[in-house]
């Protein structure tokens, strides 16, 4: 019974990281702090410390994947390094204020899609800024804020199927090396010596 729960639990954990992460929070540490639990409580049974450093290597990956897809894909539209980082701190405070506005009157679903609109808007908006600022360039200052935005875009995907593929480590290896309850193997019967 106590197995069924826990799986459960696991499941609402892993769907709650996706979520997180979603909204870029530390969604991808969720699932590593939920695998070192469950680990624990089940004596490191269905999996050992292995899994739980390769979950720890995905969600560095992870973060590093996130953090360098604008500045990357800025630089490569000829941004200046300010702008770059402009569209990065752009973005993080557009997706939060954005999905605290949405949030109100909407509250889950308000919460995603602001987020994810406010850091796009907001990525396109700081790396625009700042290169307009440096440069005075309009159109440099346009392109260069459209390729940061849509380096924010990658990086927020990346991450997604980094957190959707470190939870199907995680259930795979918690359901699929649990002893099922209903499957048992009666033990042999002992044979009888046979009468002479």
């Amino acid at each position: 019974m106590w197995e069924v729960v826990t799986i459960v639990l696991l499941i609402l954990c892993c769907l709650l990281a996706v979520v997180m992460t979603v909204l870029r929070l530390p969604g991808t540490w969720l699932i590593v702090v939920a695998a070192v639990l469950y680990g624990w409580w089940a004596d490191w049974e269905p999996f050992g410390l292995f899994l739980v450093c390769m979950l720890v290597g995905l969600g560095v990956f992870g973060e590093v994947v996130e953090l360098l897809a604008s500045v990357l894909t800025a630089r490569k539209a000829g941004a200046t390094h300010q702008a770059a980082w402009g569209g990065l701190i752009g973005g993080l405070l557009g997706m939060v204020f954005l999905s605290s506005l949405v949030s109100i009157p909407f509250p889950l679903v308000g919460t995603l899609v602001g987020a994810v609109i406010g850091a796009f808007i907001g990525c396109f908006t700081g790396a625009t800024i700042v290169e307009l600022w440096i440069r005075r360039e309009v159109v440099q200052g346009a392109k260069v804020g459209f390729f940061s935005a849509a380096g924010f875009a990658l990086g927020a995907a990346a991450k997604l199927a980094i957190a959707l593929a470190m939870s199907g480590l995680l259930l795979t290896s918690a359901v699929c090396t649990h002893p099922d309850p209903l499957n048992t193997v009666p033990e042999a019967s002992q044979t009888l010596p046979a009468d002479p």
